[in-house]
């Protein structure tokens, strides 16, 4: 009974639902499509591997295990986004942004798990001037390790092809208009709700019975003018006994 009574007050305000879930996917879509800035993707590979044996070079780090190894890399990450590493690449790069926090705001550094493989994804408004940012972020990093670590371990694996034609990750209009769909619908249904809870009206039977705790006898249906109307036609046609007939009597 209470699923019942829950699905007959959402039905009750179906209309002011289908409403805001229209309105808000079709906005959602619109902004999606025609307001926000496509975003392109492009990553560089580095691998942290055994560091070279140098005269110049002091190896005070031991990372002869992988175990080490991969410990290392939570270090490289901090420093890859660092503000000294950023500046770095802006005095070598000045085309790549205007200063170290709008370029540190493109920058990301993920590892995989139990590897040694560090990867630099950068996040632009054009596939090349991202993947010239992931490069260069990838080659001032490696040049920068034997000086700031003392050991040269950091290797580029994989750079990022500035002439490769990949389309935008992001936005994503139909994963947008999907969550729209979803938040519009939990808050036209805590709507209805909400406007149930304060209409104090009586509706139907199970209102009377709430309210007064007595079960209800009997209903007196709702009559609309055309049902009168059609009724009493439907009477006037119909012949009734003892009218219309002569009756003589002979004495």
């Amino acid at each position: 009974m209470e699923l019942k009574r829950y699905w007959n007050i959402i039905k009750r305000r179906l209309l002011l639902s289908a409403l805001i879930i229209s309105v808000s996917c079709i906005a959602i879509g619109i902004y999606s499509f025609n307001f926000i800035e496509p975003q392109y993707e492009a990553s560089a590979t580095l691998i942290v591997n055994d560091y070279k044996d140098s005269s110049t070079l002091l190896p005070s780090i031991d990372v002869g295990s992988i175990s080490s190894t991969i410990g290392l890399i939570k270090t490289y990450k901090q420093i890859v986004t660092s503000p000294r590493m950023m500046k770095k690449v802006i005095e070598e790069h000045p085309d790549l942004a205007r200063t170290y926090t709008e370029l540190r705001s493109k920058v990301s550094v993920s590892s995989a798990i139990e590897t040694q493989i560090m990867t630099i994804t950068v996040r632009d408004d054009s596939y090349e001037k991202a993947a010239n940012t992931a490069n260069a972020v990838a080659t001032v990093f490696q040049k920068s390790v034997p000086e700031l670590m003392k050991v040269d371990n950091v290797f580029v694996l994989d750079l990022a092809d500035p002439n490769e034609m990949r389309g935008p990750v992001a936005p994503n209009p139909i994963m947008n208009i999907a969550v729209a769909f979803i938040l519009a619908l939990m808050a036209s249904v805590g709507i209805s709700f909400l406007l149930d809870y304060l209409d104090e009206t009586i509706k139907n039977e199970e209102d009377v019975e709430m309210l007064l705790g007595l079960p209800v006898l009997t209903s007196i249906p709702k009559f609309k003018e055309s049902d009168t109307i059609d009724r009493g036609s439907k009477a006037s046609l119909t012949p009734r006994a003892g009218r219309g007939s002569n009756v003589s009597l002979d004495t």
